[in-house]
């Protein structure tokens, strides 16, 4: 192996060497050790260096203009600050997408084409190199050529007329709790000012909730994702409503303009936000999926039509009581923002039959958020108060189906 290739096995990805990613599983993984975006808003020029030779395929997404490349299971050994948006790209994503796939997402400033896609060998050093040659194009142009590709985006799970394995009425059911840690994968989520991650940071505290609440008698627990990679946010609601999900809690730690304001938040679902922040932070998270490189067609185009059904009103009352639950288990031990229960149209609270709350729990965007979120002891204080708080919530439903 050449000497530039090999350098990259020393590199530190999240508290592991790229040697010891490569080796994690079975089957060796594609390493990408560099990658570099040239050019300006009429033409662009994409490089990306692999050790392997790479399988790949690309396709262009609408709304916005989007190129992705999927890759087999891929290791992404370049430093973070060579992947910068240039020329026609505003935007770049890479991370994993599922068992055996990765995919790196390139956003544009407008409308483009792939004139040139090739693979090159390096001769010095037996690597390769994935070229893009992309130039700007016209509307007309590039509606085309997204409608005219071989590609089709997988359609949705349909579970309307399937039998949900757990979704009965037997009164010998556990109660089933969903934990949802936020991004993933190539979705990395906010990052904090530090460097944190907060698809670490949520996954590191689903998993503590996880163990906390295993021990209950009577309870199952279900995470939407066990590891770093992304999952769809239909599919997350489709994970909790499969199970048969008595209530679904989504973790994240997201980040604002405002540097200042920290604390814990706890947000329900509402087709009308709560205030300006909370209609921000939907807005945001409900993009996950596009900046995974998913096409949204099919997808509902609003919550305004599933807050009409009746069991979307009595879901909402109890995703409401969960909600105030959490923020008084907080209070008085957690930090909690001003009026620290919100609403807004988040996509991934929208199971009609499942209580489900969104729990934000700080901002990365603070330094002294940001710190605590990375302290292990502070994570398992807050997992214990939200098994509180689901103890607390279950106890009153008992109540009230008594």
């Amino acid at each position: 192996m050449a000497a530039t290739a090999a350098l990259v096995l020393l590199v530190v990805c999240a508290g592991k060497t790229l040697a010891e990613e490569v080796n994690a599983e079975n089957s060796p993984q594609l390493v990408a050790f560099d990658i570099r975006v040239a050019g300006d808003e009429l033409r662009t020029r994409v490089v990306i260096e692999f050790e392997q030779k790479p399988e790949y395929s690309y396709h262009l997404l609408a709304s916005p203009a989007r190129l992705v490349i999927d890759l087999p299971d891929t290791v992404f050994g370049f430093d973070e600050s060579t992947a910068k948006a240039r020329g026609l790209m505003d935007d770049i994503r890479y991370g994993k997408m599922a068992p055996g796939r990765s995919r790196i997402v390139f956003s544009s400033v407008g409308p483009m084409k792939v004139e040139t896609a090739e693979i090159i060998e390096n001769e010095a050093d037996d690597s390769f190199r994935l070229v893009f040659d992309i130039a700007a194009t016209s509307d007309e142009e590039f509606g085309t050529l997204v409608k005219k590709q071989d590609w089709q985006p997988k359609a949705p799970d349909d579970t309307a007329n399937v039998s949900l394995p757990g979704a009965d009425n037997d009164s010998n059911k556990p109660f089933i709790v969903a934990i949802d840690p936020g991004h993933g994968g190539i979705d990395a989520g906010a990052k904090g000012r530090n460097g944190a991650q907060e698809k670490e940071i949520t996954l590191a505290l689903a998993k503590s909730l996880k163990s906390i609440l295993d021990v209950r008698p009577d309870t199952k627990v279900i995470l939407t994702r066990t590891d770093d990679r992304f999952v769809s946010l239909s599919e997350r609601v489709r994970v909790a409503r499969q199970h048969g999900a008595d209530l679904f809690v989504s973790i994240h730690a997201d980040s604002i303009r405002l540097k200042k304001v920290r604390g814990a938040t706890v947000y329900t679902l509402s087709e009308k936000a709560s205030d300006k922040m909370a209609q921000q932070l939907a807005t945001r998270e409900n993009r996950s999926d596009l900046i995974a490189g998913l096409s949204l067609e099919g997808e509902p185009e609003g919550v305004a039509d599933i807050l009409i059904d009746l069991t979307r009103r009595e879901t909402q009352v109890f995703s409401i009581n969960l909600a105030r639950s959490v923020v008084g288990t907080f209070d008085g031990t957690i930090k909690l923002i001003n009026n620290p229960h919100r609403s807004a149209g988040f996509r991934v609270l929208r199971a009609p039959d499942v209580p489900s709350v969104l729990v934000e729990l700080g901002y990365l965007s603070n330094v002294d958020d940001e710190k605590l979120l990375q302290d292990p002891v502070w994570r398992e204080k807050t997992a214990k108060l939200l098994g509180e708080a689901i103890d607390a919530f279950r106890s009153k439903v008992n109540g009230v189906s008594n």
